[in-house]
């Protein structure tokens, strides 16, 4: 069941890319990511309302507070970056380069969640930096 999650947040990460890029060609980078996340907030809280989860606040414990709080402040460097990135070059390059995050998430798995090594993972990363780079070296018309 997690791979029809998983495909909804590549298609909606997809779209992201385009409507973004879209917005930003009159609009300050930072201030158009300041726009999308009073959606994000009001759209998560939300959720969490609808389904009843608000009293689970007080079952977290600190650990998990601590890296919750880490990859949100990763999550808005990551989009702050993109954002910018996206104001400045074509959305195919920009997405090419920023989804090597990938490649990076499976070494950090690797080294800090002890994730399995597989020949087919280690492939599938090797094509993906290929890729990245084969864009990277071409001529974008931005």
């Amino acid at each position: 069941m997690w791979i029809f999650w998983a495909l909804g947040a590549a298609i909606a990460a997809a779209l992201v890319i385009v409507l973004t890029k879209a917005g930003l060609k009159n609009v300050d980078s930072s201030l158009a990511f300041a726009i999308q996340s009073v959606f994000i907030f009001l759209i998560c809280w939300g959720v969490i309302l609808v389904q009843g989860n608000f009293g689970d606040l007080k079952q977290i414990d600190n650990k998990a507070w601590i890296m919750l709080i880490a990859a949100g402040v990763a999550t808005t460097l990551s989009t702050l970056f993109s954002f910018k990135a996206l104001s400045m070059g074509p959305a195919s390059y920009v997405v090419t380069i920023e989804r090597l995050s990938l490649v990076f998430a499976i070494i950090l798995s690797i080294i800090f969640l002890k994730e399995k090594v597989t020949w087919q993972l280690l492939t599938g990363a090797a094509i993906m930096v290929a890729g990245a780079v084969l864009v990277a070296l071409s001529e974008s018309k931005d």
